[in-house]
């Protein structure tokens, strides 16, 4: 294979060197060299006044997507269009004999400038990149008329893996290959988001299915990618069991999260918008993935926590069942107090809050104990949305209570002990004893 190829590139070799050897072609040459000054320079003037222009555009990401890119090759366009005048004046003028290297360039740049253009609408900067190359190395070979020749070196060299694969063959399976990884991540993309506005689902289910579509289409895309190949797969049946036990030893923790994620979509223990503490964790689910779930916090950290966590530890769910949520307040009161009246306040104060008021179930206020210092109570009331904190409605409610008490000259008594100071007894003898001690 390796001499074959030395002597293609040998022979090809030859022949350009035969062809820059022709004047025409040097003449050629340098008029394409000197042609790009001017579409470079004409490019600096025009492009800034264009996208000036095209900023101007409001509300349509897409189209302005599609302008940026085309403006940020106009020089390309403008050597491209510097050619085509070039081209229709030697073939005019007659000099130098023969132009189609010019008429090459002037193909070469506009297919680069179009190639460039779409390739920017591609978010993926590889994907982009990739099609930009491939895309133009073909339409370049087939412009200079080589391309039958790669093709037919490529065809008649194999690759001995079972009965041989051809390498154009191996090429066009590649490219099919990322072609169809690239375009099931694209629609399985587009179907998740599709299936996620669906209303008719529970959240689990559309996060199942969601990732159900898409694993199937990257198997379906490597299957049809290994197909193409003409790979046969009972020939791999050895080294894929070989594989196999060494992916099962390594990706254990992998296949256990995997496992562990369908597990909780399945039963719907968890689901994204729940509010659920894990250890000493205190958030919201954000998404569900295939190996890890997306819990923020009140402070705005993200844990990606595996999917096993939530299978073997204990996980509460704050709004399993339902959204609702109890919190309590304890406080205390001085014993001139009407307790009657107090329970009453508290309870006014509680519901002034907004999110306790938002939760449609009325607070309570209990009595619960007649304390050292002061009548003990403890106010319940309830929230319907955790995922916005507990520490900040405890501290609104407590203020609401401060201020309810002092209006209505209620007061919160402060800790007393009461110290009994008993006066010792004077032993005169031992005084007299102690007084002369002291004068010796």
């Amino acid at each position: 294979m390796w001499e074959r190829a030395t002597t293609y590139l040998f022979t090809l070799g030859e022949r350009v060197v035969q062809y820059l050897g022709d004047p025409s072609v040097t003449y050629q040459l340098a008029i394409i060299a000197i042609l790009f000054l001017p579409a470079w320079l004409v490019s600096l003037r025009v492009k800034p006044k264009l996208e000036a222009r095209a900023r101007e555009i409001k509300g349509r990401r897409g189209l302005l997507r599609v302008i940026v890119s085309f403006l940020r090759r106009t020089e390309w366009l403008f050597f491209a269009l510097f050619l085509s005048i070039a081209y229709v004046a030697t073939s005019v003028a007659g000099w130098p004999g023969r132009n189609h290297l010019i008429y090459s360039a002037m193909l070469l740049s506009g297919t680069w400038f179009a190639i460039n253009v779409v390739s920017h609408v591609i978010r993926s900067r590889l994907v982009a990149k990739t099609f930009a190359w491939v895309a133009w190395l073909y339409v370049a070979t087939a412009i200079f008329g080589i391309s039958d020749d790669i093709v037919a070196f490529l065809d008649s060299t194999r690759v001995g893996l079972g009965g041989g694969i051809s390498l154009i063959a191996i090429l066009k399976g590649i490219l099919l290959f990322g072609a169809l990884l690239w375009g099931s991540f694209m629609f399985g993309s587009f179907a998740e988001k599709r299936i996620s506005n669906i209303d008719e689902l529970t959240p689990s289910l559309r996060v199942l299915i969601g990732k159900i579509v898409r694993i199937s289409l990257i198997v379906l895309a490597v299957m049809i990618g290994m197909s193409t190949l003409n790979i046969d797969l009972t020939a791999l049946t050895v080294l894929s069991g070989a594989v196999g036990v060494g992916l099962g030893f390594g990706l254990q923790k992998v296949v256990s999260n995997f496992i562990s994620g369908i597990i909780i979509l399945l039963d719907e223990s968890i689901k994204p918008g729940d509010t659920i503490t894990l250890g000493e964790t205190f958030g919201w689910i954000r998404e569900l993935r295939a190996r890890f779930v997306s819990v923020v916090t009140r402070d705005g950290r993200e844990f990606l926590i595996p999917n096993e966590d939530f299978i073997t530890t204990q996980v509460i769910n704050w709004s399993f069942s339902d959204r609702f949520v109890r919190l309590d307040v304890a406080f205390g009161v001085s014993y001139e107090s009407d307790p009657h009246e107090v329970s009453a306040l508290a309870i006014e104060a509680a519901a002034s809050v907004d999110r306790v008021a938002a939760s449609g179930k009325p607070p309570v206020c209990w009595m619960t104990e007649f304390g050292d210092s002061s009548i003990n109570f403890l106010l319940r009331f309830w929230i319907d949305d955790p995922q916005q904190g507990l520490t900040n409605v405890r501290g609104k409610v407590l203020l609401a209570v401060w201020d309810k008490f002092k209006e209505h000259g209620v007061n919160i008594p402060f800790p007393h002990r009461e110290i009994i100071v008993k006066t010792p007894i004077e032993l005169h003898g031992a005084t007299a004893g102690a007084e002369r001690t002291a004068a010796d």
